[in-house]
């Protein structure tokens, strides 16, 4: 079986761009962060699907992977099983045969200059919105609590004692509880 996997790291983004016009038996599409593998459950059925013979079909690096370990990791766990992978955008094919070490290189290479590229924007991102803060710009992201639910949330903090309890139940960490309610 050929598989075609293809991620976006959010609802709004859309795949277009990947893999067109390469033909496969099933396409996986995760729509979520490429941080961590186990939070994607597309990833996670393709792996369990997974045979001996089949291939796997990705668009490019940062697809599958956001770190090395991670990437080098999963390439593993395909190649355990005797399956195959291609990365089409950097056309590399990696299908157990371990007589070609260089290709072992390129995807170490590769997949941690993908990992410091991501690495370099974060900063330039963090170094841009401290520059707007100074400013007086930035004002950080929208809040999914309304007025009246915020009330709701400061009303309750004031009255329970298990603050944690309270994070779970608006589904948010104590910390953003307690910026919340300072």
């Amino acid at each position: 079986m050929i598989f075609n996997y293809l991620r976006v790291s959010t609802t709004e983004q859309n795949t277009t761009r990947q893999l067109l016009d390469v033909a496969c038996d099933e396409s996986f599409i995760d729509k979520v962060s490429g941080k961590n593998t186990k939070d994607r459950p597309q990833l996670l059925l393709l792996l369990a699907k997974l045979r001996s013979g089949d291939t796997v079909n990705v668009h490019d690096l940062s697809r599958l992977a956001r770190s090395t370990k991670d990437l080098l990791a999963l390439v593993e766990h395909i190649l355990s099983v005797g399956a195959s992978i291609h990365f089409r955008k950097e056309n590399l094919i990696f299908n157990g045969d371990k007589s070609d070490p260089f290709q072992t290189l390129q995807l170490s290479m590769l997949g941690a200059i993908s990992q410091f590229e991501r690495e370099i924007m974060l900063s330039r991102q963090k170094e841009g919105i401290a520059i707007a803060k100074l400013n007086g710009v930035y004002e950080g992201r929208k809040s999914r609590f309304s007025d009246s639910d915020i009330a709701n949330i400061k009303a309750e903090f004031g009255t329970t004692s298990n603050k944690s309890e309270l994070a779970r139940k608006y589904d948010i960490t104590r910390q953003y509880l307690y910026k919340l309610c300072s």
